[in-house]
């Protein structure tokens, strides 16, 4: 059984940086393209950020893009997302999502997410 597992948030002042960390284990996550999401109170899940299994390909949220960076090393089985030039509408739960296959069928995983908060 797979597992994924946030750290990193906490409080941040506005324009501030954060960089949110996420340990997989129990899969081969190398194989996983990974991603984060984030869900604000009252709100949708909504994507932030993936890529690919090797790490060459990123996309990013048009709310995000330039601000924040996604990253991994698949030799740690870590997934990064540093997050910089902070905003009170960034302030949310980020998930952690690992997505692959497995005996043919499509598998996902999702961390237990972290609460960021960012004051104005």
């Amino acid at each position: 059984q797979g597992h994924l597992v946030e750290s990193g948030g906490g409080l941040v002042q506005l324009g501030g940086s954060l960089r949110l960390s996420c340990v997989a284990s129990g899969f081969p996550f190398s194989t996983y393209t990974a991603s984060w999401y984030r869900q604000a109170p009252g709100k949708e899940r909504e994507f932030v950020a993936t890529v690919t299994s090797v790490g060459i390909t990123t996309n990013y949220a048009d709310s995000v893009k330039g601000r924040f960076t996604i990253s991994r090393d698949n030799t740690k089985n870590v997934l990064w997302l540093q997050m910089d030039n902070l905003r009170p509408q960034d302030t949310a739960v980020y998930y952690c999502n690992a997505a692959g296959w497995a005996n043919d069928a499509p598998v996902y995983y999702w961390g237990q997410g972290i609460q960021v908060t960012v004051s104005a």
